[in-house]
């Protein structure tokens, strides 16, 4: 199909996608907070929200980058904390539960037609989602359209593959297997806004006055190349739809290629540590 019909099925294609992963994000929250640690204090450094502020993240999922702005917001602040997948805006919810937080709204939310009103928050954060929404520019406009003027809009993506060889390996080994074609960098995909030119035109076209646009180093941390894998699988849409479709030999022999990607990081004890870059966007409301 073309047109919106198209984006609308492939909006759908990526929503089940990630209500089948949930619980493997949830269960791997950990380590990926660990790997990120940085990257995140650097969003909310940059987001500089203020007492009193009403934070508003987009494409949560289990919601840790949002509760760091809590500290920040209180008194009589509150964060939003939204997804697409409703399985992910539960994990979110659990989480805060644990951590007894307080000021926090969880809602269900298309990024792409968010419910909130013109100028309705003062800061949006945004992690590892505008790239993965098939419309992004839509995605975009509505980020522009709910937050006020001057408000902080922060938003990550993924830099290259050739920095991410955690994330990579899989999909380069699917490649060289022959389970998969070349990665299509036009389909929703960590990659998609790897160019630091098209993420620029993207969140631009929204209406966002950009400020910055950095790098900053992500440190991925496995104790064995067995749990690499098992994350890995536990939190790739495109590791799972695959492996879910080959035999288990080819399962073998895939994983076998993968891991033989990633040999350079593995450490003499046999844990993995492999680095990562990340790329942020600091933009205006107008």
């Amino acid at each position: 199909m073309q047109g919106r019909d198209g984006i609308a099925d492939e909006g759908t294609d990526q929503l089940e996608g990630w209500r089948s992963v949930a619980a493997g994000w949830e269960r791997r929250r950990d380590l990926f907070a660990r790997a990120t640690a940085e990257l995140s204090e650097r969003m909310i450094e940059l987001l500089d929200p203020n007492p009193g502020d009403r934070v508003l993240e987009v494409a949560a999922g289990p919601g840790e980058t949002g509760f760091k702005a809590l500290a920040r917001i209180r008194p009589g602040g509150e964060l939003i904390s939204t997804d697409g997948a409703p399985e992910m805006v539960e994990a979110a919810r659990r989480r805060a539960s644990e951590l007894g937080l307080t000021g926090v709204r969880f809602r269900v939310e298309d990024a792409a037609a968010l419910s909130l009103p013109d100028n309705d928050v003062d800061c949006v954060l945004c992690r590892f989602g505008i790239m993965l929404v098939p419309d992004m520019e839509a995605a975009a406009s509505e980020i522009a359209r709910v937050l006020r003027p001057g408000g902080a809009a922060v938003l990550a993506v993924w830099a290259g593959t050739s920095v991410n060889p955690w994330m990579t390996a899989p999909g380069k080994a699917a490649t060289e297997l022959g389970h998969m074609g070349q990665p299509d960098h036009d389909a929703p995909g960590p990659f998609r806004l790897s160019d630091p030119e098209r993420l620029r035109a993207v969140v631009a076209s929204g209406g966002l006055a950009i400020e910055t646009i950095e790098d900053v180093p992500v440190r991925w941390v496995a104790g064995s190349l067995d749990e690499w894998w098992e994350t890995t699988r536990d939190t790739s849409r495109m590791l799972t739809q695959l492996t879910d479709r080959l035999t288990p030999g080819d399962i073998a022999e895939l994983r076998m290629r993968a891991e033989l990607n990633l040999a350079e990081f593995v450490q003499g004890d046999g844990s993995v540590e492999a680095p990562g870059v990340a790329r942020i966007v600091l933009a205006r409301g107008v």
